[in-house]
């Protein structure tokens, strides 16, 4: 079905000959969550699409090349994606939304220094929350030894700050400090979908996981040498006199992004200044509701969404599995490379480096032929952009997972030469960044109005996985050995590579029969 803009925007754009087109039927009407399920037809569609073409280029003569339609248009073709038009005021309608195609209110309108700085600091604070999360692993043997701990499944978890007396604040700590990394890791990815459009979506996703991919990397380097230099609780001194400005800078220059928000408080402002209690938001009717309503209906829907969307759960699933075997191997590191090896805390800090290099070859790739694969899976579709397009360049990373399960668990077994076992550990991070960011980036396409609760739905999920694996770490091992209990994972890890491949074939129909009320 091909619509026209009059039939796809209550807001009243003056473009009624311009052709716009939609994926999801239900999205006629913005109230009813206008871009959930973005991005425009296929198949048949595409087909009345292009067909169409020669009658949209003589209505685009009918409108001025200087109207801010007309540019929009013209600089919508040049990037080789049709996006769709903004929803606009329309006061006869009593339909609040933007000024114009170009407003500069809207966030996708900001400046490209404004963009790149929010990234930046997006990238800062979420680089302190794996940094502090792992800078810990070296000093687990010599943290137990202090407390007394003998509990292997305690001294995997334990973190917190430089004054705790005893191994419970340690572990009290640790759940505040989750608390605290929990929002940059939830709102990072929706604010990106906020600022860029997909076809720059990719390569601003890419930057801000600079962050969290130097994070685990840097942390367990530094704090082997603190460790063995001046002790492990200086490891929160330093997270603490790095957190402090990243944390002002953010408070200082922070801006609203939410497309929703923006248009809410816009209709505030003009109910006040027009006595016009008629006016709503072209995006929804949150302003009918108050706010517990509102916080309830946000709390919820995550959890909606990770229990009721097959793609939301089976995605969110697998990136926890990754990551939680991560912070598995983390904890197995140390003994294997000072009690099998004979290296110190410091130079254990120093094989975390392999997982950095594939991190970082990962993360090059990625962000360097997400967009540009996607642009040119989108002309050859018509111009029309498919979120699943994102999961194409991420289907053969999956191999190198558990190619590095199967290397590093029997090396370590067999005490092979110490460069082979870390050498084993470059892989996963190569495949572990080919997989987190597309699917990361599939998940603000998809749910671009949703986001953060698609973004939050994965943290929740990968969380308690991240927290709950590595308890099972110490048993398993103990009882199939570094050899059987390394296999095991990456036999998972074979069940879960065709994932991305089905979703890829089946996520927009997936995404159209969904029947869940966001």
């Amino acid at each position: 079905m091909n619509n026209t803009a009059e039939d796809v925007n209550p807001c009243g754009i003056n473009t009624s000959s311009f052709e716009i087109v939609t994926r999801d039927e239900s999205r006629h009407h913005f109230k009813q969550g206008y871009d959930a399920q973005s991005g425009p037809h296929s198949g048949h569609e595409k087909s009345a699409e292009m067909d169409s073409g020669t009658e949209r280029d003589v209505e685009l003569q009918r409108v001025s090349a200087e109207t801010p339609e007309a540019r929009w248009w013209q600089r919508a073709n040049r990037e080789g994606l049709i996006y769709e038009l903004l929803p606009v005021t329309n006061l006869d309608e009593n339909i609040v939304g933007w000024e114009s195609q170009d407003d500069p209110e809207m966030p996708f309108n900001f400046s490209s220094w404004h963009k790149w700085l929010w990234v930046g600091l997006l990238s800062a604070i979420t680089f302190l929350t794996p940094f502090s999360s792992s800078i810990l692993s070296p000093a687990i043997v010599k943290l137990d030894d202090e407390f007394g701990n003998d509990n292997a499944i305690v001294g995997s978890m334990t973190i917190g700050c430089a004054l705790a007396p005893n191994i419970e604040t340690l572990i009290v700590s640790r759940f505040f400090s989750g608390v605290g990394g929990a929002a940059c890791l939830t709102l990072g990815g929706s604010i990106i979908g906020d600022l860029f459009r997909p076809d720059l979506r990719g390569f601003a996703i890419g930057m801000w996981n600079v962050g969290p991919l130097l994070g685990p990397t840097i942390g367990p380097l530094l704090g082997g040498f603190l460790t063995q230099s001046i002790g492990w609780r200086f490891d929160f001194w330093i997270v603490f006199a790095a957190a402090t400005p990243v944390t002002i800078l953010i408070a200082t220059l922070n801006k609203e992004t939410c497309h929703n928000v923006l248009v809410q408080r816009k209709t505030t402002l003009l109910q006040k200044s027009l006595g016009n209690d008629s006016l709503t938001s072209c995006y929804d009717d949150s302003s009918k509701r108050n706010t517990s309503q509102i916080v309830l209906t946000n709390l919820i829907r995550p959890l909606k969404m990770l229990v009721f969307s097959p793609i939301v759960f089976f995605l969110s699933l697998y990136i926890a599995f990754v990551f939680g075997v991560v912070y598995l191997l983390y904890t197995t590191i140390p003994s294997v490379f000072e009690e099998t090896y004979g290296f110190t805390a410091s130079q254990t800090g120093l094989v975390y480096l392999a997982i950095g290099l594939g991190n970082v070859l990962g993360w090059l790739f990625i962000t360097l032929f997400s967009d540009k694969y996607v642009i040119r899976l989108s002309k050859a579709n018509g111009g029309v952009f498919e979120p699943e397009m994102r999961l194409k360049i991420s289907i053969y990373f999956g191999v190198f997972l558990p190619i590095t399960l199967f290397w590093y668990g029997w090396s370590s077994y067999y005490s092979v030469h110490v460069a082979c076992t870390i050498i084993s550990l470059i892989p996963w991070g190569f495949g572990i960044m080919g997989l987190f960011l597309p699917i990361t980036t599939y998940l603000v396409d998809s749910y671009p109005m949703y986001a953060a609760s698609a973004i939050a739905a994965n943290v929740i999920l990968r969380s308690v996985v991240e927290a709950l694996l590595p308890l099972a770490g110490p048993p398993m091992y103990a009882s199939l050995g570094l050899g059987w209990g390394n296999s095991l994972l990456g036999f998972i890890c074979i069940i879960m590579i065709p994932l991305p491949l089905i979703f890829n074939r089946f996520g927009a129909r997936l995404r159209k029969a969904q029947l869940l009320t966001l």
